[in-house]
């Protein structure tokens, strides 16, 4: 958006945060927060393109504050880069956001040559209502590492399957006491029967 209609709408806009009813107040500062984000994309943009290391994981996080359906392509790039940090953060906006366009990418990175990767990927699919989720996520029940298992009973505890409570039931004796804590909750978040 160019900055003259950027700056017109903000003069606009500024005075109606003082209006008498709340509604009109909230809308202006909703759309104010959107211009914003309109006038920072480009700039984060540019950041991830350009910036060091440091100053690209910033920026994915800042495309995840912007929203929106035009920040999921450089997210979804970002979570395929051979560099781990750049494709970690990605994973974690992409799974705040909750945007099927999402849901390809996150799939492919269950196989991820990282463990944390992978259990990023796993806590951030948890965030989705796919049907595909819970059958994609239950081999990792079996992960036996105390990391992956973690991930996925949270992740399938928020399904609300049922049909997992003997599963879960039976992490309750693993050996890693994050296993045990997560099994415990994830019972708790099935509905009964």
């Amino acid at each position: 958006m160019n900055s003259t209609a950027t700056d017109k709408r903000r003069q606009v806009l500024i005075p109606l945060l003082k209006d008498p009813a709340e509604e009109v107040r909230r809308a202006a500062a909703a759309a104010l927060e959107t211009l914003e984000g309109a006038g920072s994309f480009d700039e984060v943009v540019e950041l991830l393109k350009k910036g060091s290391l440091a100053e690209k994981v910033r920026a994915i996080h800042a495309l995840g504050e912007i929203g929106g359906q035009r920040v999921m392509p450089p997210l979804l790039y970002c979570a395929t880069r051979p560099e781990v940090d750049l494709r970690a953060a990605a994973i974690d906006v992409l799974g705040r956001l909750g945007h099927p366009a999402a849901l390809p990418v996150l799939k492919e990175r269950l196989s991820d040559r990282n463990p944390g990767l992978i259990g990023k990927a796993i806590a951030a699919l948890g965030n989705f209502s796919d049907p595909e989720i819970p059958a994609l996520l239950r081999p990792f029940l079996d992960a036996n590492d105390g990391l992956l298992e973690v991930e996925a009973l949270r992740a399938l505890a928020k399904t609300g399957d049922a049909s997992l409570e003997d599963r879960f039931i039976s992490l309750l004796s693993s050996p890693y006491p994050l296993t045990r804590e997560a099994a415990a909750d994830a019972l708790g978040r099935l509905p009964l029967s």
